[in-house]
């Protein structure tokens, strides 16, 4: 990998510029203020020799090596006389995505969780946060005080929305630019071990969200280092990050190495890849596939178990389709499809995509198969949408009925505690996590968090900041939604902060989301994952699994649950409110 590598007490710099005619080290040691200016030599120079030549990508590489440097100092890279910029392998920015890089030793951080060995896909249940809301101040620290609830809640894995370096101190993270840099104003890197340190001594795994369909615009400076992006494809971000043009093998190298930097360097149990249709790549391996290759190479060399997931819109079954059967072999993909089937019809809502929702039985369809549409024709894209399902097991289809996009992606952010009564809340929640897909939480909704989550960011460009304000309120006209916050003040940001003070044994909500998952792990975890429900009028009955179930699910949607399951099975619990009612039975034993 390159960038700054301390050997002893000294460090050596490496970074891919494949054009560059010059390349210049800034090197800024902490306490003094004078700054030395060191060139850098392409590898292979006749009076420059390195050990692990083999290891490097190739003759585009300059470097430096010897030089007496230490962890805290800071340093920036000058290609061809340009401007002075940070590392594209910074591991820390901590004046921010324009200030330079900061050298920071890895190897110092005393890791716990040596027996720790991760955790297989069936055990998943997925509990989304952000960093930066999910608690007051903000930071990996404080997250941690936060831990030892969530393992009573009885999830098993943390997904972590992006923490790659980003432009001021308010963001989601898919506008960030330091791919191997964690955020600053989180706690930076040794502020992200701990907390993936101490969720392992709880028992829980972490997974890192992670964007590589593209880059945020302030302080990307890939440019001005080598053919990160391509005008042969077009993104909703314009240029595609380049991955099948010149000069991609180095990129995919980029990348491919991010993804390893993450499981090897922070011990993390997976990753999320964001909305990988946007993904342009045309190469004969898929750049997903050669990400999951080298996790998965990875993972049996540290004795680990490590998965890999999608998210995309297209319902299209070969990301997780094995390779010899022409897929590209990712662990499990987001699946939107029960998402927007539930919340369509719970709420009536038809705008946007979900004009092409609100039919019941989709519900049914997405808790057999996994997608609802397989090919069938799509209105809101105005053309078909979906592979079949058939071949990949519900497991591999993650699904929830609230996420950081479905929530954040609303105009207002509203939560679905703001939009449907708690009887049908309390319905959804039985489905979703008695159902066996892989289901995932976004961070409150389990006790009715009242704060939204709205989109917000700190950009300090002027023509990104009208930007921003101005694309948000346009891309809700087709939802006919007004009154859209401005992502750049900062009020918008302090009002999508979890109240934590509502997570108590008292809360009603918090004890059926409780409930649930206890029974999920003692007869939906393991044995077969299937299901079997249809609609009978307005009431769902879902068995799991679909031959000699142990668990049925009588859902109603108007009306008392009168639906009369026989004389082998007991009622676990009910919940029958606002007109909706649920009731959850287990099988005798004796049946």
């Amino acid at each position: 990998m390159n960038g700054a590598i301390v050997r002893g007490r000294e460090v050596e710099f490496r970074v891919w510029v494949p054009a560059a005619q010059k390349v210049v080290l800034r090197l800024m040691r902490a306490g003094r203020c004078d700054a030395e200016d060191i060139s850098m030599r392409r590898l292979g120079s006749a009076d420059f020799g390195l050990p692990d030549l083999s290891e490097l990508v190739d003759m585009d590489t300059w470097a430096l090596t010897g030089i007496d440097a230490r962890p805290g100092d800071r340093y920036f890279y000058m290609v061809n006389d340009q401007k002075p910029v940070p590392d594209p392998v910074s591991r820390l920015l901590p004046e921010g995505v324009h200030g330079p890089t900061e050298i920071v030793e890895p190897g110092t951080f005393r890791w716990t969780d040596h027996d720790w060995r991760g955790r297989e896909l069936r055990d998943y249940v997925i509990y989304e946060l952000h960093i930066g809301t999910f608690t007051s101040e903000g930071t990996f620290d404080t997250a941690i005080e936060k831990l030892s609830y969530l393992k009573q809640l009885g999830v098993s894995i943390i997904e972590v929305m992006p923490v790659n370096a980003f432009p001021g101190k308010r963001n989601w993270g898919y506008d960030g630019v330091g791919l191997y840099a964690v955020q600053a104003s989180y706690g930076g890197p040794d502020a992200f071990k701990r907390f993936v340190d101490a969720a392992h001594r709880e028992g829980l795994g972490v997974m890192l969200d992670v964007v590589y369909n593209h880059l945020g615009n302030e302080g990307n400076y890939l440019r001005m280092f080598g053919p990160y992006f391509t005008a042969k494809h077009q993104t909703p971000w314009g240029e595609a990050v380049n991955y099948d043009d010149d000069g991609c093998e180095g990129v995919r190298r980029f990348i491919v190495d991010n993804a390893l930097y993450w499981i090897r360097e922070y011990h993390l149990d997976g990753l999320r890849l964001d909305a990988v249709q946007t993904i342009k790549d045309d190469s004969p391996l898929h750049i997903t596939a050669e990400i999951q290759q080298n996790v998965q190479a990875l993972a049996r060399e540290l004795g680990r178990i490590v998965c890999v997931t999608v998210e995309t819109d297209e319902n299209d079954s070969r990301y997780v389709l094995p390779a010899e059967k022409g897929g590209y072999g990712l662990d499990a993909v987001w699946s939107d499809d029960f998402h927007h089937a539930l919340h369509a019809y719970l709420t009536g809502e038809r705008e946007g995509y979900y004009q092409d929702f609100g039919n019941k039985k989709q519900i049914a369809r997405a808790l057999n198969e996994g997608f609802v549409f397989q090919g069938e024709f799509f209105h809101y894209w105005s053309d078909v949408r979906g592979t079949s399902a058939v071949g990949i097991p519900l497991p591999k289809h993650i699904i929830s009925i609230q996420n950081h996009d479905q929530v954040g992606n609303r105009a207002r952010g509203e939560r679905l505690n703001h939009l449907v009564p708690r009887g049908a809340r309390k319905l959804a929640a039985a489905l979703l996590l008695l159902a066996p897909q892989t289901p995932l939480l976004f961070m409150g909704q389990e006790y009715d968090e009242p704060s939204p989550f709205q989109f917000f960011t700190d950009f300090g460009d002027p023509n990104l900041q009208q930007a921003v304000s101005e694309g948000r309120r346009k891309e809700f006209k087709a939802f006919k939604w007004d009154d859209v916050p401005d992502p750049q003040d900062a009020s918008t940001f302090e009002r999508s902060r979890l109240h934590w003070d509502l997570a108590t044994d008292e809360n009603d909500m918090l004890r059926w989301y409780r409930q649930l998952l206890a029974l999920r792990r003692r007869h939906i975890a393991h044995g077969e994952r299937t299901c079997a429900a249809e609609f009978r009028e307005d009431e769902l009955v879902m068995q799991v699994p679909r031959d000699e179930p142990k668990i049925l699910v009588v859902a109603r949607f108007r009306g008392e649950a009168n639906y009369d399951p026989g004389k082998c099975w007991r009622q676990a619990f009910a919940s029958d409110e606002d007109g909706y009612a649920v009731r959850v039975f287990q099988r005798l034993r004796s049946c």
